[in-house]
């Protein structure tokens, strides 16, 4: 098996490049993506990408693979990356195309020859039936969540994936790792969630933390920015254009009318890499 590795600002996935779908079935399993994810008994990522089937011009599928093997909907440095690999590997021909994923289709623009990647994410949704967050009808602004007898002040989003953002803490990785895969699996969440601890800096700028759902701590993520930029402006915090800064970097984010989002940020080739079937015959677990 074939691959490409890339990062979003440290968050790293492999572009499934050799062909290992037959027609419509994919041989992609759980249990192989925990494998090849793994940094002691695998290739080590964040996830795997892979590509799908799609008939439409410019439209390109793209199925993205949690490391714990579970599906994501979206991510927006996923859709960065594999739009990236599409250019690199001469598959796009134009610099702007169409990703089409299971959280929704985007539109993606390919600057400075794929390391920088522009993408309209989609419009972020605050309803709790959107996010979906268990509950009467209603936008899930400014709410309380008990963890451990701890308060929480939340807002919840919806770009796609569903997102839980933490208010008003000063934010830092242990909390993070902490709290957040109590909140990821918190019973309010019916498809769990990804998780952001956002900190306000000024009108154009704030600062996230992240545990994403099925992966874990991270130092970036995509559609993590978009969820707490949007956050912050629906707040009344934050302006249209917002710099969310992470461990890793900052992605630039703008804000549209009825909350359609703009993402900006860069993409870093790592290398190409070959799976050797002996990584699959051992079982760490033995």
């Amino acid at each position: 098996m074939e691959f490409l590795k890339y990062h979003c600002l440290g968050n790293d996935y492999l572009v499934l490049t050799s062909d290992y779908c037959e027609s419509s079935k994919c041989l992609i399993t759980p249990d192989l993506v925990r494998r090849i994810c793994n940094r002691n008994f695998g290739l080590g990522a964040d996830g795997i990408l892979v590509s799908g089937k799609e008939n439409q011009k410019d439209i390109y599928s793209l199925h993205i693979y949690n490391p714990d093997g579970t599906i994501a909907e979206k991510s927006g440095n996923g859709i960065r990356i594999f739009a990236r690999s599409l250019w690199d590997r001469k598959i796009v021909k134009k610099n702007v195309f169409r990703i089409k994923t299971l959280g929704g289709q985007v539109k993606v623009e390919i600057i400075d020859s794929g390391k920088t990647v522009t993408v309209e994410m989609g419009e972020v949704s605050f309803l709790n039936d959107k996010i979906p967050m268990t509950g009467k009808s209603r936008e899930v602004i400014n709410e309380t969540l008990e963890i451990n007898n701890e308060k929480l002040s939340i807002c919840a989003a919806n770009i796609g994936n569903p997102h839980c953002i933490v208010l008003n803490r000063n934010i830092s990785a242990e909390d993070t790792k902490r709290i957040g895969p109590l909140i990821e699996n918190h019973k309010f969440f019916i498809n769990r969630t990804n998780v952001q601890f956002l900190e306000l800096i000024d009108r154009s700028k704030i600062r996230i933390e992240i545990w994403e759902r099925g992966a874990g701590y991270t130092l970036s993520s995509g559609s993590s920015s978009c969820a707490a930029a949007s956050v912050a402006h629906r707040l009344g915090w934050c302006d249209e254009d917002i710099e969310v800064l992470m461990p890793g970097g900052k992605i630039e984010i703008k804000i549209r009318e009825n909350y359609n989002i703009t993402m900006k940020g860069p993409v870093t080739s790592i290398s190409k890499m070959t799976l050797d079937s002996e990584c699959l015959e051992y079982d760490p677990t033995e």
